[in-house]
């Protein structure tokens, strides 16, 4: 079963960066994909990779990351929608989907669709025995 979290930006906006990545992580390592609404700032995405890395193990395997930008596909121009957005949101225009990468295997991103291909998490040998007792 794959469980999707969606997460307002609001509900991390308060929080230091560790504090966001830290939230976005501990929700990984719960098997979940946390689609926050907004984006992450650059440095902060190179955190979340940073602490991902850090906490690899037999049972965590990393993560799956992808940032959507409404304005990635635009040409260059200036936009007096698009800046008084970034203004009143402070560039948090978009979404980013973060996943444990034993459930996400790839994410796949165009105009028009996202595509999260999944697959079944494997239970750890404990939760098995667990069963068989």
């Amino acid at each position: 079963m794959v469980t999707l979290q969606f997460m307002p930006y609001s509900e991390i906006d308060g929080l230091t960066s560790v504090g966001r990545i830290r939230k976005i992580l501990n929700i990984a390592k719960e098997n979940k994909i946390v689609m926050l609404q907004g984006r992450l700032k650059k440095e902060e995405e190179t955190e979340l990779i940073r602490a991902t890395m850090e906490e690899i193990n037999k049972d965590f395997k990393g993560i799956e990351l992808a940032v959507i930008d409404p304005n990635s596909d635009k040409k260059e121009g200036f936009s007096f929608k698009g800046t008084m957005a970034n203004l009143l949101l402070g560039d948090r225009q978009g979404m980013t989907i973060v996943g444990p990468a034993s459930i996400v295997k790839e994410i796949k991103k165009d105009p028009d669709k996202i595509e999260l291909l999944t697959s079944e998490a494997k239970k750890s040998r404990k939760k098995r025995k667990k069963k068989i007792k």
